[in-house]
This record gives C-alpha cells, sequence and structure tokens, in this order.
C-alpha cells in the first residue's frame, strides 16, 4: 500500500441538494424487520426479548415501533409468537394506537414523570406476569447497549434501569434465565439492524444529506467575529433532533466544562471545530480559522503535513479498499499501515455503523472476523491526536451495496440514485478518489475538507501528477 500525494488545491464545493423530503419505511420493511427479530430470537432459544427505550436510547424500540417514549420509558415484549406488547407512560398511551407493529398496550405509570398521577398503579411485576413472562424460559433483555468486553460474561451486564431489571427477575422461577440481547439488533455478524433495504437507505439518507447540508453552510459561515452560537444555528435544520450534541467550538474548548455553542467569537488563527448529525448521518470537521499557512500559529507551522495531509490520505485508502465481504480487520489494518497509531495516536474504530443513533456498533476493530455486508451504513471516523497540534476531521456516512442492492435504490429510488451518482462523480472528478464500487455516498461532503476555513476555495484532494 503506497501514500497517494495529497495537495491543498482549487476545488469547487460538492453540490447541496435542497427540499429533499423524508422517505418513510414501509409496511413491508416493518414486517421484514420482524420477522429478522423472530428468526434471530429463535436461532437464540429466546422465548421472549423486553426492549427498553427512553428519549436517548430508542433506536431497538424504535426499529419496530416507529416512535420513542421521548421524556418517558418504555418497553416492547416480543415474544416467540410474534405476539407484541408495549408498557407505556401516561403520556405516551396514545402512541400505541400508531404503532407499526400490532401491539397490546399495559400502562405503568412508573414510566411518567415525577408526580404524574399513578392511576392504574399496578406492580411492574403483575405486568410482567399479566404478558407471560413468568412462564417463559429464556428472556433476552434489549437496552441499546451490547457490551464487548472481553474480561467478563457479557451475557449478565444490563444496561436498563434497575427497577424494571429487579421486577423482572422478581416474577420469573429460579430456573429462568435473562440475558443482555442487544447483540440481536446491533451484532456485527447477525444483528437485524445492520444490514438495511433500500428503503431503509433512502429512510437514512434524507439524515445525511441534511447534516452534510448544514456542514457546508456553516463552513461557508465561517469568518472572523461570528460567534460559535451562529455558526451552531447553521448545524439545525428542518425542525430535526440531532442526535449528537452540536459542536461550534472555536478556540480553546471545554472552558468551565461547557460542551454547547456559546457567543464567543471567532478569531483568527483559531482552531474550530464543528459537528451536527440527525438520524442516519453524522457531519463534523476540525481545522484553523486562517486562509494561509503562514497564519498558522508558530508552533503548528507544519500542521498541513504533520496532520491533515496524512489524515486525508488515510480517508482515501478507507474510501478506496472497503468492499462487500471484508473482514473488519482488513480495513482496521489497512488504516493502521497507512496512518499508524503509534504516530497519529487514534484510538476508536476507524469507521462504525450508524442508523437512528450516530454510533450502533462496528464490524472494524482489531483481529475482527466480521465482514463488511451489502446493506451497511458506515460513519468515517478516524481522529488523530497528536500531542501540541490541533486535530483534524471530515466524518461523513457512506452506505455499502453490491450490485443488486444498488439496482434496486436505481429502480425504487431514482431521485436518490441520481443524487447518489452525482456526489460519486464529484469524488471521482474532483478530488481524485477512486472510490470504490460498492460505495455510496449518502452525504454530500463525503471526502470534502477544507483545513483551512477561510480558504473557502481550496481544499484537500489527490494529485494527479506523479512524484
Amino acid at each position: 500500500m503506497t501514500n497517494k500525494k495529497i495537495v491543498l488545491g482549487q476545488v469547487k464545493e460538492p453540490t447541496l441538494f435542497e427540499h429533499v423530503a423524508p422517505v418513510f419505511l414501509t409496511d413491508d420493511t416493518i414486517n421484514e424487520r420482524k420477522e429478522k427479530l423472530l428468526k434471530e430470537m429463535k436461532n437464540s432459544n429466546l422465548d421472549a426479548v423486553v426492549i427498553y427505550a427512553d428519549k436517548e436510547h430508542g433506536g431497538n424500540f424504535e426499529y419496530l415501533t416507529g416512535f420513542i417514549p421521548r421524556f418517558e420509558e418504555g418497553l416492547l415484549v416480543v415474544e416467540a409468537s410474534g405476539k407484541c406488547t408495549v408498557i407505556l407512560g401516561n403520556e405516551n398511551l396514545k402512541m400505541a394506537a400508531v404503532s407499526r407493529i400490532e401491539v397490546t398496550l399495559k400502562h405503568s405509570p412508573l414510566f411518567s414523570l415525577p408526580n404524574q398521577p399513578m392511576d392504574n398503579d399496578v406492580a411492574l411485576e403483575d405486568i410482567f406476569k399479566e404478558i407471560g413472562l413468568d412462564k417463559q424460559q429464556k428472556i433476552g433483555l434489549v437496552g441499546w447497549k451490547m457490551f464487548t468486553t472481553t474480561r467478563h460474561d457479557p451475557k449478565g451486564f444490563f444496561d436498563i434501569p434497575y427497577f424494571i431489571v429487579s421486577a423482572l427477575l422478581n416474577c420469573l422461577t429460579e430456573n429462568s434465565e435473562v440475558v443482555n440481547a442487544a447483540h440481536l439488533f446491533i451484532g456485527g455478524d447477525a444483528g437485524v439492524r445492520t444490514i438495511n433495504n433500500a428503503n431503509e437507505i433512502a429512510h437514512y439518507e434524507y439524515g445525511a444529506n441534511l447534516a452534510s447540508s448544514c456542514m457546508l453552510n456553516a463552513m461557508n459561515a465561517v469568518d472572523v467575529g461570528v460567534t460559535e452560537a451562529e455558526l451552531g444555528a447553521h448545524l439545525t435544520a428542518e425542525g430535526q433532533t440531532n442526535t449528537v450534541v452540536t459542536i461550534a467550538a472555536t478556540g480553546q474548548r471545554f472552558e468551565k466544562a461547557n460542551v454547547y455553542p456559546t457567543h464567543k467569537k471567532v478569531q483568527l488563527g483559531d482552531p474550530l471545530s464543528m459537528t451536527t448529525a440527525f438520524k442516519g448521518g453524522l457531519s463534523s470537521r476540525t481545522g484553523f480559522v486562517v486562509e494561509t499557512e503562514d497564519q498558522l500559529p508558530t508552533n503548528q507551522k507544519d500542521y498541513l503535513e504533520r496532520v491533515a495531509k496524512p489524515y486525508y490520505n488515510a480517508i482515501v485508502h478507507w474510501l478506496e479498499t472497503i468492499k462487500v465481504g471484508m473482514e473488519g480487520q482488513v480495513i482496521y489494518d489497512a488504516v493502521e499501515e497507512i496512518f499508524p497509531k503509534e504516530k497519529y495516536h487514534w484510538h476508536l474504530n476507524p469507521g462504525h455503523l450508524v442508523s437512528d443513533e450516530e454510533w450502533m456498533s462496528s464490524p472494524i476493530y482489531a483481529d475482527s472476523r466480521e465482514t463488511i455486508k451489502s446493506g451497511m451504513i458506515f460513519q468515517i471516523d478516524i481522529i488523530p491526536s497528536i500531542k501540541g497540534y490541533t486535530g483534524v476531521s471530515a466524518e461523513e456516512c457512506v452506505a455499502i451495496a453490491d450490485v443488486q442492492l444498488q439496482q434496486t435504490i436505481e429502480t425504487q429510488y431514482p431521485e436518490l440514485w441520481d443524487r447518489i451518482v452525482a456526489r460519486r462523480a464529484y469524488i471521482k472528478n474532483e478530488l481524485n478518489i477512486e472510490l470504490a464500487d460498492e460505495v455510496l455516498p449518502l452525504s454530500n461532503t463525503v471526502a470534502y475538507l477544507r483545513p483551512f476555513y477561510l480558504a473557502k476555495e481550496q481544499a484537500l484532494l489527490v494529485s494527479k501528477k506523479k512524484d
């Protein structure tokens, strides 16, 4: 594997696609999701799964119901027979009627906010018994987290409130078994949420398109004297909920432990980080508020050569290397070879899966035998940390799709396919990246990196000239 010659040059900015409407999941997709889960439950000999949700951890619940319980907690119980029950608090009882799968409703005011009415104050144990969980032999608990520790047996780790776990354990017999079953949803080998059909990719592209459009608008708004709050306003759109804390941070970060945009003004020479994300995609950038290299801090005059260009080279190789059927360790090792940890001190996975949440799980890690599959949606996420230097980032989202899935997208969602084709052409023709055939850019700004925010007509790209 050889390093590409990376240069900072004149590059036209990518096209933004505006007024792209959300794509709803079809009934067929929802039915397919439920059947996939029932199949994996059978493979794991589970009689039932109890799926937890709150506002921050609702992805697995929403995968089937289509909603989250917002400011309350909720449970979805799926039995091996296919019968489904939702247990909801006061202010979400109405949502059962619009659930995407057929459900029986049970009310538990324990899931409501403090000091709300406790009408129908039935013990949670009794509700579980009404459902029949006390007669099941093996039950899977699904929060949001699949524990991947190698020092302990993760089956007994539960990321669900204690009052729920204890109520379930109290209603079971000593012969019953309760295990963490989050892997049914997000496990890289067989997790039902890790592979998306054409409808799901169209559904999630809405957020990736929106996030990248916000980011390009924010980058174009960067100027000396603008405030973090003004930049942050560009990082929200269409009333959609962000799936991460929005970042618009100039100069020294985390002053007084603050993680939100403030009215601090951007100064010439400042480092600047910006991040936004919606369901389906995240966009992130870090660089300097300068126009030319001589405006960089004295101790970082070599920022381009030491940090930005090597990072961009790693992004290029990621996009040119990934293929369906490839083991995760191959991608990991490719990044390590071209962008070694010892020198660049990245620590997390160089790429992870996204959907309703920003980080679902990842098949890309050291010695991973999990394979890259058609239908996966990835966030390219390589984070260098070099002492004395500002970081760099160009995190964006792509789908991996084989020929059959590409043809289905083209047939069922021709407007989406046109956007994908345009994004691929931009990456190849403007940035000179030989994009792998399976990579479908869902973001408008995949591989578009301005290390100098004030040089708005410049970006990093692969040089066509030979050394």
